[in-house]
């Protein structure tokens, strides 16, 4: 019998054998993952195919993007299908459409800016556009939120073609402050949740960014997936080396006050099928059913935390 997870009208069952890459390849960390309105699904990774599109069933469609990226790492798709990937390696945000065209890129590739990054979030003066993003959302109007990210401790808001309209955010542990914020959401009412990782937060801002409120008890938020139902699916990283019951690493459905109405993960072996080793990306397809792709290579299996070979890209079918 396939493993369950959830709780109540949120329960899932594994689909051990969804996904599958063919033998010789492998995903290294999939860090991104969203599903098109035709039902394909986008596995933004760090192997040796960097974008690997799947039909409904599980089966290999396409791959793209070999030899682009410096360091694949955020993935959104906007209401037409353009995907949006977000490179911390390279300091970029690159638009592609779903068959992997370039239509433009922000950011100087191989180019950091000046934010004054020493490697610690408590002294970090901040500045502008990129220094190692993390993530974008589409807002409601259109308009890109990208958070900044390993190197920065700011949201950027871009138009549509990616002209820079605003930043906001310094680094702190203060309302509207950020310690690595780290994935972000857009809202129909057109403000954005940005995932305030070590802060273990969510915090939620107008368009202009002011700070609204936040979300506590989320354990270092990578992603925030939000269906068209409302109900909101946050892909939490956990506290590094962190073991089951203690701050391990999760998926939680909340509602849109960040109530939590189900999750798993963080409970028993995480190499265990159907657990989770190590979320960073999350999205549904129109049907419910879950992805989660996770970076247990760079996160936990270099460090001896779980075996080699241990899951990292898996779907929950809702039943």
């Amino acid at each position: 019998m396939a493993k369950r997870v959830g709780s109540g009208s949120h329960t899932y069952e594994l689909d051990p054998t969804w996904g599958r890459l063919p033998d010789g390849w492998e995903y290294r960390d999939v860090v991104g993952v969203r599903v098109g309105r035709d039902g394909r699904v986008y596995a933004f990774n760090r192997g040796t195919h960097p974008m690997v599109v799947f039909d409904r069933s599980g089966s290999i469609v396409a791959t793209w993007g070999n030899g682009i990226f410096g360091n694949p790492h955020g993935l959104a798709m906007g209401p037409d299908g353009t995907l949006y990937c977000v490179d911390t390696g390279d300091h970029t945000v690159r638009a592609f459409t779903p068959e992997g065209i370039l239509k433009w890129t922000i950011g100087t590739p191989g180019i950091a800016s000046d934010t004054g990054w020493t490697g610690s979030y408590d002294t970090l003066g901040g500045g502008p556009p990129f220094n190692r993003p993390t993530n974008l959302a589409v807002g409601a109007q259109g308009d890109l939120y990208v958070s900044d990210g390993y190197g920065n401790c700011r949201v950027h808001r871009f138009s549509a073609d990616g002209v820079l309209k605003l930043s906001w955010g310094s680094a702190g542990r203060g309302a509207g402050q950020f310690r690595l914020p780290h994935g972000a959401c857009g809202e129909p009412d057109g403000s954005v949740l940005i995932g305030d990782r070590a802060n273990f937060r969510v915090q939620r801002f107008t368009a202009d960014g002011q700070y609204q409120n936040e979300w506590a008890d989320v354990q270092m938020p990578d992603d925030i997936f939000r269906d068209e139902g409302g109900t909101y699916y946050v892909a939490e990283l956990g506290k590094d080396g962190a073991r089951a019951g203690d701050l391990g690493s999760r998926v939680t459905v909340r509602d849109r006050s960040g109530r939590i109405l189900a999750s798993w993960g963080d409970a028993g072996d995480p190499a265990e099928p159907g657990n989770i080793c190590a979320a960073h990306g999350i999205c549904t397809d129109n049907d419910g059913n879950v992805y989660v792709g996770e970076v247990t290579q760079a996160a936990r299996i270099g460090a001896g935390l779980v075996p080699a070979g241990t899951h990292i890209f898996q779907k929950f079918v809702r039943v």
